[in-house]
């Protein structure tokens, strides 16, 4: 099973090298492909969504291709701005719980989980609808199952790692810009002679529209159009969320990435929106409108009598297809990211936060990937349905960060001498995402607007829920600790480090932060087991997760605290008459490091029995597996059937 494991997802690596964040991390070339892809390859799906919304009247297209590259611009600027002041990372999770409270942010933090699937099922969704729309109609029932095996492939590949899942498809992204830069130049090229006219006629066709149903069904019109095509602003958050992901200087990286992002998107999405109104596409049954668009613009050309158009056109949407499975990475990026830094605040399972072997959010893509499999299945891969659901949370939180930001602004402006241009920046943002998201709702909520919202809804209410459990879990664990942490220390005792005697009797205790929690287990095992163990270990793994897994000083500080926590522990013990040491280990996986340290200890104190800790409550509910780890309940077996006596100490929690 390892071996297996191995081959598929890697080996493991070490936290301690002092050039892992270097290997692991990422260029803002990179980054463009890896979280710009998100936002680039929308432009397969929102361009069409709004283009198709004008109906007979396309010559709005024009207006529609200004608003949407401007709307970019708009939103770019303000998350460029947001990174300087939030440069850890965390995007608009982080920003809405520092800038609007802690109840906000999980609003946020909720709209972007759901964000996050919906940009690794659109993006499956989408990529497949590329790929078919060359391929026969009879053919169009395999679609579900190559979604399916794709959304497999991905989960593996993100399990191996960020880096090599980016560098991976890199050639995909090159490809895509490449072919997509060509479509758009030449599309315009070959009408520049009809510019001035199609200028002309869209001018006339405008007028003719007002005078027969006036300014506000107009407006209205160009509104609705608008903010149907609001997926294709999706994806522009992603890099403010994977800062700490980024190669240092990690904000210039990322005001680079962003750069790249803006300006490969609005000239992309407003390039595409105009090529549809100059060579007149309209929507065909098992077609993109991207495949249309191709196929007007290249499907005649020929060479020596063959059609290479054709295979330009298959080409294209191969790459197309290919970057929205590109774009899905974003999902397994940034979804992840935000799960371990809810779980972090006490908001997710605690679970969600630790690394894998391979210094990934292991947990969080596994949930990631089931999530988006069952939205798979309930949208059936719709498109047009999955759109809706998108835009709406993307806008949720566009919404929220804006505002916070704006709020910033006002509050700081005697502190802050560009304030009232940088107010101005994510005020106007923060109107155009607003509309976007208000337009959105009325004019979708029955077309599966509603279910976003129930969804996001019930996840914010889990997530109430789940931090109002762990407050009462620490309300109670402080009881214990003010009861046992300040126990008087023996005056006859020595707290002088002595010599042990490796042949006597030895309990050897895991421990985290030193607490009443650890001198429980201390008093535990002096009341069942009286006058029997002459040495007391302490043993602790310092666990790397996705809140310490940010560069090599966080590290080193997760190790001096916890050696510092392990000395006070031995301090405490001494002081209490025992003779006591401690032993201790850095790592992603508490269960591996310490089962290891304990066989060492066992080889050296050979009459050596290891005691762990475990929180029990009065109500034993089925959910508090999934919120409390299982971790010494794994340490026992794996000890047990190594031939160590290992013995769990039940711990209670007192309930309110």
């Amino acid at each position: 099973m390892n071996k297996l494991r191995r081959i598929f997802i890697g080996k493991a690596r070490d936290v301690s090298d002092p050039e892992i964040f270097h290997h692991t991390s990422l260029i803002a070339f990179l980054a463009w492909v890896g979280l710009g892809a998100d936002g680039l390859s929308s432009s397969a799906y929102g361009p069409e969504e709004a283009y198709k919304a004008l109906g007979p009247h396309n010559h709005l297209a024009i207006i529609l291709a200004l608003m949407t590259a401007i709307t970019i611009g708009v939103i770019s600027m303000a998350y460029a701005n947001l990174i300087e002041y939030f440069p850890g990372g965390g995007g608009g999770y982080l920003v809405a719980t520092k800038l609007l409270g802690s109840r906000v942010g999980v609003i946020s933090g909720c709209a972007l989980l759901v964000d996050y699937v919906l940009t690794i099922t659109i993006s499956i969704a989408s990529a497949c609808d590329q790929f078919f729309s060359f391929l026969p109609l009879h053919m169009h029932h395999w679609k579900m199952v190559a979604e399916v095996l794709i959304l497999l492939f991905l989960v593996v590949l993100n399990l191996r790692g960020v880096k090599e899942s980016v560098t991976l498809l890199t050639p995909i992204f090159i490809a895509f810009v490449i072919m997509h830069i060509g479509l758009i130049t030449y599309s315009i090229g070959m009408h520049f002679n009809v510019l001035p006219t199609v200028v002309h006629d869209a001018t006339r066709d405008f007028r003719a529209s007002v005078s027969t149903l006036g300014w506000l069904p107009v407006i209205l019109l160009i509104l609705r159009a608008y903010s149907l095509g609001g997926g294709t602003y999706t994806g522009i958050e992603a890099v403010s969320n994977g800062v700490s992901m980024l190669r240092e200087p990690r904000v210039v990286t990322a005001k680079k990435t962003m750069l790249l992002m803006a300006s490969s998107l609005a000239f992309t999405a407003g390039g595409i929106i105009f090529g549809y109104l100059l060579t007149n596409s309209r929507p065909q049954f098992g077609k993109t409108m991207n495949a249309v668009l191709l196929h007007n613009v290249f499907g005649m050309w020929k060479w020596h009598g063959l059609s290479i158009g054709t295979w330009i056109v298959v080409f294209t949407l191969i790459t197309e297809g290919a970057l929205l499975i590109v774009a899905a990475q974003a999902g397994f990026l940034d979804g992840p990211r935000i799960l371990s830094n809810m779980a972090i605040d006490s908001w997710m399972p605690h679970r969600f936060s630790q690394l894998s072997d391979r210094l990934v959010t292991q947990d969080g893509i596994l949930m990631m990937g089931l999530a988006a499999f069952a939205a798979l299945i309930y949208t059936h891969g719709d498109v047009a349905t999955l759109v809706v659901m998108y835009s709406i949370n993307v806008f949720i939180t566009f919404s929220l960060s804006l505002l916070g930001m704006s709020k910033h602004w006002i509050q700081d402006r005697d502190k802050e001498p560009r304030w009232f241009g940088r107010l101005m920046v994510h005020g106007i943002g923060f109107i155009l995402c607003f509309c976007i998201l208000v337009v959105t709702v009325f004019e979708k909520f029955l077309s599966g607007g509603w279910i976003t919202i129930a969804i996001t809804g019930g996840l914010i209410l889990i997530s109430f829920a789940i931090h109002q459990h762990y407050t009462t879990v620490r309300a109670g664990m402080r009881s214990l600790d003010d009861v046992l942490t300040n126990l008087p220390a023996d005056q006859n005792a020595s707290e002088t480090r002595s010599e042990m005697d490796r042949n006597v009797p030895t309990a050897v205790i895991m421990v985290k932060s030193f607490s009443g929690f650890g001198i429980h287990e201390v008093l535990s095992i002096h009341r069942l087991f009286p006058r029997t163990f002459k040495n007391f270990i302490f043993v602790s793994a310092a666990v790397v997760d996705s809140g310490s897994f940010k560069g090599a000083t966080e590290v080193e500080s997760l190790e001096e605290e916890t050696r510092a926590n392990l000395e006070r522990y031995a301090a405490w013990a001494r002081s209490q008459g025992m003779n006591a040491d401690y032993r201790m280990s850095i790592g992603t996986e508490a269960v591996e490091n310490i089962t290891q340290m304990c066989k060492e200890i066992a080889e050296e104190y050979p009459r050596a029995i290891f005691f762990m800790g475990k929180l029990i409550f009065k109500e034993e509910k089925w959910y508090y597996r999934i919120l409390h780890n299982e971790t010494p309940n794994a340490i026992q077996r794996r000890l047990q059937f190594d031939g160590l006596q290992a013995i769990v100490l039940p711990i209670r929690v007192l309930e309110s």
